[in-house]
Protein backbone atom coordinates (compact mmCIF):
# COMPACT_ATOMS: atom_id res chain seq x y z
CA UNK A 1 0.00 0.00 0.00
CA UNK A 2 1.34 3.31 -0.80
CA UNK A 3 0.96 5.66 2.54
CA UNK A 4 -1.34 8.33 2.49
CA UNK A 5 0.62 11.03 4.60
CA UNK A 6 3.98 11.32 2.32
CA UNK A 7 2.49 9.98 -0.45
CA UNK A 8 5.92 8.57 -1.83
CA UNK A 9 6.40 5.51 0.52
CA UNK A 10 5.15 1.69 0.84
CA UNK A 11 3.91 -0.21 3.92
CA UNK A 12 5.71 -2.86 5.08
CA UNK A 13 4.68 -5.11 8.33
CA UNK A 14 5.98 -4.55 11.55
CA UNK A 15 5.30 -3.01 15.12
CA UNK A 16 3.83 0.29 16.64
CA UNK A 17 3.56 2.40 19.79
CA UNK A 18 0.50 3.53 19.92
CA UNK A 19 -0.49 6.43 22.42
CA UNK A 20 -4.43 7.33 23.01
CA UNK A 21 -5.38 9.99 25.08
CA UNK A 22 -8.97 11.37 26.37
CA UNK A 23 -10.07 13.15 29.05
CA UNK A 24 -6.66 13.58 31.03
CA UNK A 25 -5.82 9.84 30.88
CA UNK A 26 -3.20 8.62 28.49
CA UNK A 27 -2.94 4.69 27.15
CA UNK A 28 -0.04 3.60 25.17
CA UNK A 29 0.21 -0.17 23.49
CA UNK A 30 3.00 -1.23 22.56
CA UNK A 31 4.41 -3.54 19.96
CA UNK A 32 0.92 -3.45 18.37
CA UNK A 33 1.19 -5.23 14.68
CA UNK A 34 0.96 -2.48 12.08
CA UNK A 35 1.89 -1.96 8.54
CA UNK A 36 4.61 1.04 8.44
CA UNK A 37 5.97 3.51 6.04
CA UNK A 38 9.06 3.00 4.83
CA UNK A 39 9.69 6.55 4.32
CA UNK A 40 8.02 8.98 6.97
CA UNK A 41 7.11 6.06 9.65
CA UNK A 42 3.19 6.33 9.67
CA UNK A 43 1.50 3.55 11.15
CA UNK A 44 -1.77 1.83 10.23
CA UNK A 45 -3.29 -0.34 12.15
CA UNK A 46 -6.49 -2.86 10.06
CA UNK A 47 -9.68 -3.00 11.60
CA UNK A 48 -9.62 -5.78 13.73
CA UNK A 49 -6.35 -4.37 15.21
CA UNK A 50 -8.09 -1.21 16.11
CA UNK A 51 -10.81 -2.48 17.66
CA UNK A 52 -8.85 -4.55 19.80
CA UNK A 53 -6.60 -1.29 20.74
CA UNK A 54 -9.34 0.11 21.37
CA UNK A 55 -10.78 -2.11 23.41
CA UNK A 56 -7.36 -2.53 25.83
CA UNK A 57 -7.67 1.38 26.39
CA UNK A 58 -11.06 1.38 27.18
CA UNK A 59 -10.60 -1.07 29.91
CA UNK A 60 -7.81 0.95 31.19
CA UNK A 61 -9.64 4.21 31.49
CA UNK A 62 -12.26 2.18 33.53
CA UNK A 63 -10.32 0.55 35.88
CA UNK A 64 -8.74 4.86 36.54
CA UNK A 65 -5.84 4.22 34.61
CA UNK A 66 -4.24 8.01 34.42
CA UNK A 67 -1.62 6.96 32.36
CA UNK A 68 -1.09 3.19 31.69
CA UNK A 69 1.59 1.58 29.26
CA UNK A 70 0.99 -1.95 27.33
CA UNK A 71 2.56 -4.08 26.04
CA UNK A 72 0.94 -5.95 23.06
CA UNK A 73 -0.33 -9.49 23.76
CA UNK A 74 -1.18 -11.42 20.66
Amino acid sequence: MNCVICKTGKTCPGYATVMLSRSGSTVIIKQVPADICDNCGEYYLSSDMTDRVLRMAETALREGAEVELLSWAA
